[in-house]
């Protein structure tokens, strides 16, 4: 009796911002019978095109992107929430026997697919606010340092730099009385229990990688970015303590059009905080040791790709399982 048909693994495509990720996926598709599922938090608003680096039209009609222009700036998205879209996504690709590609650069979100997330409390206004006042009065830096208090393992994991993530860990801990990396612990989202194989995508140089984030932000702002975020601010139901808007570039840019910083010094920040984001999606790409690696400036990027998917046997793709399976050959160039 002849053994049921392998079901297809789940492709990771992983990288920091400006690697590559879009233009390789949109490769494969041409390749591979693959279907494109977003991982990017961003991606997910309407109306956030050209800060997000969200593919075209063109590149649209050609590899369709599910799980992006789901909401409106003004509502909130969460892993949870993406874990649950994520897998209805995934489980529709498989049924029709095709290879479900999940592309991006939101780490928490591949994070909390593979191995589940605790269910955190939604966002609180006031304690939100409460938490912003303090920061004024008292810098986040003081924050920082509280949080060490409340949370030691949370403090050393987030940058005293990164006020995003102190409000959010403080705001966890004021909501609950128990500490972010505790409840982080917990996993209370299911785990994604399909064979997955993860790619990591990133450049061998980190200076071409500088170079292209501030090339490409200067691309966004010729594009008319500047324009998109005037257009958000023009509603007036919105403001910098939307989740939406503390993407990177878009925070920067508002406060430019406030009047609060110049244009050159709009540019600087929008690029160290898009250098420094790059180096946090790097520092976890590099603890994902079953990954296999991709050099984004490699010439032969793309053959180097399918000649990795093309193998039969990959150690690691899910426990118990050696086997990679495609259900239909590689159509090479």
């Amino acid at each position: 009796m002849s053994s049921s048909p392998r079901r297809p693994p789940v492709i990771f495509l992983m990288g920091p911002t400006a690697s590559g990720k879009t233009a390789l996926a949109v490769e494969l598709v041409r390749r591979l019978p693959c279907d494109i599922v977003s991982v990017d938090s961003a991606m997910v608003y309407r109306g956030m095109d050209i800060g997000t680096a969200k593919p075209g039209p063109e590149i649209l009609r050609e590899a369709p992107h599910r799980l992006i222009d789901l909401l409106d700036p003004a509502e909130s998205y969460s892993a949870g929430r993406f874990c649950t879209d994520a897998r209805r996504e995934i489980a529709a690709i498989r049924a029709v026997g095709r290879i479900p590609l999940l592309v991006g650069g939101t780490m928490l979100y591949f994070h909390a697919l593979q191995r589940g997330i605790a269910v955190l409390p939604g966002a609180d206004a006031a304690v939100r606010a409460r938490i912003e006042a303090q920061a004024r009065a008292c810098g986040w830096a003081a924050l920082h340092r509280r949080l060490a208090e409340v949370d030691p393992a949370a403090a050393r994991r987030i940058h005293p730099n990164d006020p995003q993530r102190i409000q959010r860990a403080l705001e966890v801990h004021a909501l609950t009385g128990v500490s972010l990396t505790e409840l982080q612990e917990r996993s209370d989202v299911p785990t994604l229990n399909v064979p997955i194989v993860k790619l990591a995508l990133a450049p061998g140089e980190r200076a071409v990688l500088h170079r292209d984030i501030e090339r490409r932000f200067r691309g966004m702002l010729q594009a008319g970015f500047t324009d998109e975020v005037r257009r958000l601010r023009r509603r007036g139901d919105l403001d910098l303590g939307r989740p939406a808007l503390r993407a990177v570039g878009y925070r920067q840019v508002w406060e430019y059009l406030e009047g609060r910083i110049d244009h050159e010094a709009m540019v600087a920040r929008t690029v160290i905080a898009t250098r420094r984001l790059a180096k946090r999606q790097l520092t976890w790409l590099r603890a994902q040791t079953d990954a296999l690696r991709l050099d984004s400036l490699a010439p032969d990027l793309l053959n180097n790709t399918l000649k990795v998917l093309s193998k039969k046997k990959y150690s690691g793709v899910a426990p118990g399982s050696g086997m990679l399976h495609f259900s239909s050959p590689l159509r090479r160039p």
